[in-house]
């Protein structure tokens, strides 16, 4: 591929992203069908990168992106379900998929098959969240799908990296016990990415400069990747686990770092996604026209529908067998934590997660990254067969659970009644917090303040507190002549950007407090922690 191909690739998927986003479609859906269709055109070359590229440049900032907002309180709360789904449900999955493959695909090998089968586990719960965030479900379910998402591709990709290495012959650790390698491959991969996210941290805090701070966050996860990859542990777990660990830490950094990451993190993802949708798009006609000769279409349809069933039935079949009726989510979301009732659930709440299994980015990214050739230099058993039948698993359930899952939950009336005003009294408890602490920070400037400082513009500052700390840009501007007036006085805009500078750390102390309590939940603390910080980067502009 040439870098005009490539730059016509990442543009046009950009501009066909928008158009759908705009008209309300589900942007992946319609990249995926656009870029198939125009595979067709005659004479069209074949848009071809490396199988490491794919996995190594691509995969990981999109896995980094996704645990850096992972709530940790939510995901703890959670972590039955999301461990069921995002491992169990990975290993039955993959295991039945494989077997069926194996089973009607003629001449395909069990491990190959195997392979097949990691390929197409993981479910990407991006455009279910989105569906979800638009038709307000729950946000506890939200929180299970988000969690699943991330467990999910780090393990279905642990598992597809020690098949790869089955069929290759690549691997050199515990070659004649796969469990032991898979013990290794994620332990270590784990160790690998917490170790990288406290040393990152620690960097972080020292660096003092936004740029190189949000530049160093973006090595993250190529550099986490790397390592594992080095020392044969699992690359993905501990690009998951780095960013896991940042995330936690993220309100230690600063107000500017944080602005400047999350435009940068938010632009990444959607430039990512578009790309890796539309290369598979664009793969569709030559990675049907490698099919010939390998076998007969009669018999590629077959085993396609075959394996597209499995993939569609398995997810139902896990979720209301292993859990049981009206007890899949009632000892999730009904257990008492920390003395908080959990809101009753039933069958419905069980129908949408089972049906919120349409494959993704992930799914694409790791069929591209099927390696062309083994370890002696042979070909790929089976790589054709491996690569046409992920595609038509992830297209197949874009266009069939995509399009009927929106209808579906309004058809079974899943709302969230209380979401708002649970939202509404997590707010106002944490503006509590940040009016206490800034009254306590503001006391102790008063009793002790700093050189040259006009006790008028303290005493200024102490009046309009109840107004402006915690309050909507409302109260800001009609205080706003107030405070150009006394950012008149001499010496009054220094003193009044440094109390206010210091009483917004004072308030982000306060909310990392209550987050470690668990006073407050991640989600609360972030959201807030946004609107402390563009009020930090108005202070500093003044």
């Amino acid at each position: 591929m040439s870098r005009i191909q490539l730059l016509l690739v990442v543009v046009c998927a950009i501009t066909v992203t928008a158009i759908a986003n705009r008209r309300g479609l589900q942007p992946s859906l319609v990249v995926v069908v656009l870029a198939s269709a125009i595979s067709f055109i005659p004479d069209l070359p074949r848009f071809a990168l490396p199988a490491d590229l794919i996995l190594g440049v691509v995969l990981p900032p999109l896995l980094y992106s996704a645990a850096l907002n992972l709530s940790v309180v939510s995901f703890a709360r959670n972590l039955k379900p999301i461990l069921t789904l995002g491992v169990g449900l990975v290993v039955v999955s993959t295991l039945a998929t494989g077997l069926v493959a194996w089973w009607v695909v003629p001449g395909l090998a069990l491990a190959p098959a195997l392979v097949l089968g990691a390929v197409v586990a993981p479910p990407d719960a991006v455009a279910a969240l989105a569906v979800g965030r638009r038709l307000g479900l729950p946000k506890r379910l939200m929180a299970i799908l988000t969690g699943e998402s991330l467990v999910n591709d780090a393990a279905a990709l642990t598992i597809y990296t020690l098949t790869i290495a089955a069929v290759t012959g690549n691997h050199e650790l515990f070659d004649d016990n796969p469990l032991l390698l898979f013990g290794y491959a994620a332990a270590v991969g784990a160790l690998l990415g917490y170790a990288l996210g406290v040393l990152v941290h620690w960097l972080r805090q020292r660096l003092r400069d936004s740029g190189l701070e949000t530049a160093l966050g973006l090595l993250v996860p190529f550099a986490a990747y790397l390592l594992a990859e080095e020392v044969h542990a699992s690359g993905v777990l501990a690009v998951v686990v780095a960013g896991f660990t940042l995330g936690h830490r993220d309100i230690q950094t600063g107000f500017g770092t944080r602005l400047q990451a999350r435009q940068v993190w938010a632009s990444l993802d959607a430039l990512l996604e578009a790309f890796v949708f539309a290369y598979m798009g664009l793969q569709c006609k030559f990675v049907f026209a490698d099919l010939a000769g390998e076998i007969s279409w009669q018999v590629f349809t077959l085993s396609a529908l075959a394996v597209l069933g499995t993939v569609l039935l398995i997810r139902p079949v896990w979720v209301f067998v292993v859990f049981g009726q009206n007890r899949l989510l009632r000892g999730w979301l009904d257990r008492r934590t920390r003395g908080e009732a959990r809101p009753r659930t039933s069958w419905r709440y069980m129908t949408v997660i089972s049906w919120s299994g349409m494959r993704g980015v992930v799914t694409m990214a790791a069929a591209a990254g099927v390696p062309a050739i083994t370890a002696s230099g042979d070909a790929f058993p089976g790589r054709e067969v491996i690569v046409a039948l992920a595609f038509v698993v992830a297209v197949g359930t874009l266009l069939i659970q995509g399009p009927t899952l929106p209808p579906l939950i309004r058809a079974l009336r899943i709302s969230a009644p209380r979401e708002q005003e649970e939202e509404a009294e997590a707010t106002q408890t944490a503006r509590g917090i940040e009016r206490t602490a800034a009254e306590q920070r503001l006391r102790s400037i008063e009793s002790d303040p700093p050189e040259g400082a006009d006790p008028a513009v303290l005493a200024k500052l102490d009046r309009r507190l109840a107004a402006a700390i915690g309050a909507h840009r409302a109260a800001d501007d009609r205080d706003a002549d107030t405070e150009r007036d006394a950012a008149r006085m001499q010496g009054a805009r220094e003193t009044m950007v440094a109390v206010r500078r210091a009483i917004l750390a004072a308030q982000r102390e306060a909310l990392a407090k209550a987050q470690r309590t668990g006073q407050l939940d991640d989600e609360t603390v972030r959201r807030e922690l946004e609107r402390l910080d563009y009020e930090e980067a108005a202070a500093a502009a003044q």
